[in-house]
């Protein structure tokens, strides 16, 4: 299964050191190429620079959609690009934590999961202890 990921779920798992984690759960990870600028703005944290300069062959950088959808102008580029990406993937499960990207996501028709999501689906198949997580 191909997952689509927004910003803030790849930001917190690498900065953890748990990206490994998504390989273990979907066969493919897709960045939206807005979500890789994001990345690698100067206010994210220091492991993204390092993680980003060797990227791992399960991920994916997907090219700027060439055609806007203006119903989804109230998100950021990064759950714009992540939502119409995985639009255009079907079936595949769109990796976000913002709550509007998700209802976005929902009234699309589209399955998501976010973080915590990555965590219990990774606890479920022995990957982590969610136990001793907390």
């Amino acid at each position: 299964m191909i997952v689509v990921a927004d910003t803030s779920p790849i930001h917190y798992l690498v900065q953890l050191g748990i990206a490994d984690l998504l390989p273990a759960l979907y066969e493919k990870v897709l960045l939206p190429s807005a979500v890789v600028e994001e990345l690698r703005h100067p206010k994210a944290a220091a492991e993204m620079a390092p993680w980003l300069m060797s990227l791992p062959a399960w991920i994916g950088i997907e090219p700027q959609t060439p055609d806007p959808d203006p119903p989804l102008a109230f998100l950021d580029p990064g759950e714009r690009e992540a939502i119409q990406i995985a639009e255009r993937h079907r079936p595949c499960w769109l990796l976000i934590d913002e709550k509007k990207g998700r209802r976005e996501a929902a009234r699309r028709g589209l399955a998501s999961t976010g973080t915590l999501g990555v965590f219990a689906a990774a606890d479920r198949i022995g990957k982590i202890d969610g136990v001793k997580m907390y």
